[in-house]
């Protein structure tokens, strides 16, 4: 059992030790029952699972589903991390469920809210983030995906990769230029139904880490201007504020894996002898130890500072939100290698759930902004305030 000690830091309400307390005994009693021979059929028996049970309703606004008068960052942080411990792919699930319709919780018109935040949150409707490009992943300026006036309608064309629940999706949130303005005026955000016409899933993409992602692409493809998230030219702030909630969260999901990774490691240690002494007895592992349980709550302290930032009043957080994701994806990854270490050839054995974890986390150093980007980010929030 991972050490929950955290849970009576300041940055918690009885609220959260709660819901940490009340999770833990749903996953550890039904998360094991989750099939992940399809990985694209296990999102959709998970996604059911989380929103009949109500865990989805942590991902929309009170007025519309959810549990909280608005997203609560800690609470996201709390479920990832402790999902994480116990499935990837269940992990992956509720974070998207909560990415993909975030701009909608945070931009989104009354309509649009009624129309898609009730279904995310009871689990029959699947959300996407569609922002990525094949030549725009970190530099949000090369975007290519146009979103274009037409009358009372705008019109999509481009494409969009690396984007998750893609081929399962009922709607996305698509990010893209409008073509008849400067560039530099930013970009626009827009629902787009999976059943739109012009509108389709072009491949599948297979990863170290499997789960639902894809390349859509769009040809013509019409949307009414109800579905704009926001104002046109408000994309660029809709994305970042939307990354700014989540990307605390990808930190706790990492901070879920390291955790699973030393409880691993510490029970290898307390029964695998050699010459006849167990490997906890010695002192290059006990080093390691050591070592892993620092990287586990120096991460902790910052991502659970960042959500509290968040929840507490901050519009932005860039900053801490880096940070967090940064330390806890790179920690993450040397803890779970440690545990590897520790379990010599049994721990690249495939099945094996440090092996897992070892693929599990190398996405996370990537995905929502590669760990050198948020170097960048830290840097310049650093200076910007010196």
């Amino acid at each position: 059992m991972p050490d929950k000690t955290f849970l009576s830091w300041p940055f918690f309400s009885e609220n959260h030790r709660e819901l940490a307390k009340s999770l833990e005994t749903w996953a550890r009693e039904n998360i094991p029952s989750y099939q992940k021979e399809d990985e694209y059929e296990a999102c959709k028996q998970i996604v059911l699972s989380l929103g009949e049970t109500g865990w989805l309703k942590y991902v929309v606004p009170e007025n519309f589903g959810g549990i909280n008068e608005k997203l609560d960052v800690r609470s996201l942080c709390i479920i990832r991390e402790t999902l994480a411990r116990y499935s990837s792919l269940a992990d992956f699930v509720f974070a998207m469920q909560g990415l993909g319709s975030g701009a909608i919780s945070l931009f989104g018109s009354g309509e649009l809210k009624e129309k898609y935040l009730l279904k995310v949150a009871a689990g029959s409707a699947i959300a996407a983030f569609a922002l990525s490009e094949k030549d725009a992943g970190s530099d949000l300026n090369s975007i290519q995906t146009t979103i274009e006036k037409e009358g009372s309608d705008y019109i999509l064309n481009g494409s969009k990769t690396w984007i998750s629940n893609a081929g399962i999706a009922d709607f996305y949130v698509v990010f893209g230029q409008n073509p008849g303005e400067d560039r530099n005026n930013g970009l626009t955000a827009i629902v787009v139904d999976a059943n739109t016409s012009g509108l389709e899933c072009s491949e599948k993409i297979e990863i170290i880490s499997p789960h639902p992602l894809g390349t859509i692409i769009f040809k013509n493809c019409r949307v009414p201007e109800s579905q704009l998230v926001g104002l046109p030219g408000q994309g660029l702030k809709i994305a970042l504020s939307t990354l700014d909630v989540f990307r605390s969260t990808v930190g706790a999901a990492a901070l879920g894996f390291a955790r699973k990774a030393l409880d691993e490691a510490v029970a290898r240690c307390k029964k695998r002898q050699i010459s006849g002494q167990l490997l906890s007895e010695y002192q290059m592992i006990q080093q390691k130890i050591a070592e892993m349980a620092v990287q586990i709550d120096a991460s902790a302290l910052l991502v659970y500072r960042a959500a509290w930032s968040k929840d507490n009043g901050a519009e932005r957080i860039p900053r801490e939100a880096a940070m967090a994701k940064l330390y806890a994806t790179e920690s993450a990854q040397q803890v779970i290698d440690s545990a590897v270490q520790i379990f010599g050839g049994l721990g690249v054995v495939s099945g094996m759930p440090v092996e897992e974890l070892y693929r599990d986390i190398r996405p996370l150093r990537i995905y929502e902004g590669t760990s050198e980007i948020q170097k960048l980010i830290i840097a310049k929030e650093t200076l910007k305030e010196l």
